[in-house]
């Protein structure tokens, strides 16, 4: 089967999957961008139990891989809990897929953001607080404006390499594009063109987001 066929044939599946692949993105980063902040505000603090936090988080995050949190997540938390509740509780799949996604995505967020704040000159958060102005006031107006430049490449690759990392997913059986097309090499055996238009797909969609962030790169930086 040629592959434009399989691309007629396939097209409602591929759409669908590339529907979840897309949602469960763009919501898990939202998150992701949420618990970044908050993990980096706690590891750049002088608390000392807040910054321990912190570093555990980031150190558990990143020295799994993000199969083993899926798994984790969708079968291991929930046996966890039945055991100690005596409840069937259980956690769908989307759910169990997107706390992955935020939770892997966050703790890389987290350090782009700690590394652009540390890039920032120190003297002007001196000079910020020798006006007046609180930390928190300081951190608004001086500092994070500034990191926001510096980190925002870092953040689109980050994006970029959490869209990717959804088809992980598909291992725990969520419905995004990989899946689809598992479940469609399965009937057919068209495996060459079922996986060069999942490629293609990919490609399309993170050369556009390329494209975004330096036409945004290039504004924030006229």
């Amino acid at each position: 089967m040629s592959l434009f066929k399989v691309l007629g044939e396939a097209y409602p599946m591929f759409l669908d999957g590339l529907s979840m692949t897309v949602r469960i993105t763009i919501l898990s980063l939202i998150i992701a961008l949420v618990i970044g902040i908050f993990v980096c505000l706690m590891n750049i603090s002088n608390n000392i139990v807040l910054k321990s936090i912190a570093k555990f988080y980031i150190w558990l995050i990143r020295g799994t891989p993000m199969l083993v949190q899926a798994f984790y997540f969708y079968f291991a938390i929930p046996q966890l809990i039945q055991g100690v509740t005596g409840t069937q509780f259980r956690i769908d799949i989307f759910t169990a897929s997107l706390i992955t996604l935020a939770m892997n995505a966050g703790a890389y967020i987290s350090e782009i953001f700690r590394g652009s704040i540390e890039a920032v000159n120190k003297g002007q958060m001196e000079a910020a607080r020798s006006l007046g102005l609180s930390y928190a006031k300081s951190m608004q107006k001086i500092i994070l404006p500034q990191a926001i430049r510096i980190c925002l490449p870092s953040l689109v690759n980050q994006f970029i390499i959490t869209l990717k990392d959804s088809t992980i997913l598909y291992a725990i059986g969520l419905a995004e594009i990989m899946n689809k097309a598992k479940v469609y090499v399965g009937r057919t055996m068209e495996s060459f063109a079922t996986y060069t238009w999942v490629a293609i797909f990919f490609l399309a969609i993170v050369t556009v987001l390329s494209l975004v962030s330096r036409t945004v790169e290039r504004r924030m930086n006229s």
